[in-house]
């Protein structure tokens, strides 16, 4: 039988990707639902090309322009999910919205999906006790597809979990790794990542590394019983995208191409699938490449948010605090307000405030909790960068 699909964040690099994958093996999908914000010229071509059942259009206005110029035959458009969802069942959900924006759409089409496929770490990181408790109720089938997370729980599926020393994500340190000075740095000299392709936010987040920062908080939620022994380490070629070593001296690695299709083509079918059905691959990849890998122990040199990543007061929601501040900053750097060093010193501004702890400790265990924090760390965030 076709899997039912619904992809949020269709218009996105992960969507794209999904997509473009579904579109090869076509007789196994029905793309029932596509979700997207304001890029009106790829959500119409989207409509066009794979001819959703349905799509969700956040922005009003770019919901308003479809309506407008174009008839779509095979495609029920929408401005927002309620009514839509009331008697949906998916097979497969892909959740790939950036930013907390992702949070509440999630939760909701999660509770009618078997299976979800996340990329979206700000729903993990702000709002994992939600999502957790949809999937534990549901018995739904997660699996990360960010890279990293997803060689984890790859490497954790032998069983041996009691042997583990250490478990570490990788970092390509992104395109300033070894550089001194960084002075004058323009967004469109951050923007330029070194081994992927991703949109602004997102790469601005790798050239500050709070990306891997993230991900740590993220690896942290996902694979909870190894908190202590989750470490971060620097690899520029991101060939390995996750390492665990063991008591018993043994260590492995998880090593593939740098193509988030192939995390993703494994999620979507559990691992049985033959890649050269989807993407042609250099089978003299590993020996071309295996003599050139580097890795590096995280620093306060290497790593701009080497302070962030040891603070001692974390609290329940220091990361919705985190990532909320984050957010304003990246804005402020693109529109070139502040300088690119300006985030990582605004992001421990913020942690320094005198009314840090009182919204850090509030419980993420609701909706209205965690927009509450998440609300508060924007607004200071924009009174701290007034002041300057």
């Amino acid at each position: 039988m076709k899997k039912k699909i619904a992809i949020l964040g269709s218009t996105g690099s992960i969507g794209e990707t999904t997509l473009s994958i579904i579109k090869i093996k076509s007789k196994d999908f029905i793309i029932d639902t596509l979700m997207a914000n304001s890029n009106f010229i790829k959500i119409k071509n989207q409509i066009k090309k794979y001819k959703p059942n349905n799509f969700v259009v956040n922005n009003y206005e770019t919901f308003k322009k479809l309506n407008k110029v174009s008839n779509f035959k095979n495609t029920k458009i929408f401005n927002n999910y309620d009514r839509l969802l009331k008697n949906k069942k998916f097979d497969i959900l892909i959740c790939a919205i950036p930013g907390i924006d992702g949070l509440k759409p999630t939760l909701e089409f999660t509770k009618r999906s078997k299976k979800i496929l996340i990329a979206n770490k700000e729903t993990i990181i702000c709002g994992w006790e939600l999502l957790n408790k949809i999937i534990k109720k549901n018995k739904i089938q997660m699996v990360p597809i960010d890279s990293e997370h997803f060689s984890v729980s790859e490497l954790l599926k032998d069983g041996n979990h009691k042997n583990i020393s250490e478990i570490y994500i990788t970092a390509s340190g992104g395109p300033f790794f070894k550089k001194n000075k960084l002075n004058n740095i323009s967004p469109n000299q951050a923007l330029k990542h070194p081994k992927w392709s991703m949109g602004k936010k997102i790469s601005i987040d790798s050239a500050t590394m709070i990306n891997k920062l993230l991900e740590y908080y993220e690896a942290q939620k996902l694979f909870k019983n190894y908190k202590n022994k989750i470490k971060i380490i620097i690899h520029p070629q991101a060939l390995t995208h996750a390492i665990v070593r063991y008591k018993n001296g043994l260590t492995k690695f998880l090593f593939h191409e740098p193509h988030m299709s192939i995390p993703i083509i494994n999620a979507i079918y559990d691992n049985k699938n033959n890649i050269e059905d989807f993407k042609k691959l250099n089978s003299n990849f590993f020996l071309d490449n295996y003599n050139k890998m580097e890795f590096y122990k995280v620093t306060k040199k290497n790593f701009p948010p080497f302070k962030i990543l040891n603070m001692k007061k974390i609290y329940k929601s220091t990361h919705i605090i985190i990532n909320a501040a984050n957010e304003i900053l990246v804005d402020c750097f693109l529109r070139k307000k502040i300088e690119f060093k300006g985030i990582i010193m605004g992001l421990e501004q913020v942690l320094r405030h005198k009314n840090y702890k009182k919204y850090a400790i509030k419980n993420p265990n609701n909706l209205n909790n965690i927009y509450y924090v998440n609300s508060w760390a924007k607004e200071i965030t924009k009174r701290l960068l007034k002041k300057k």
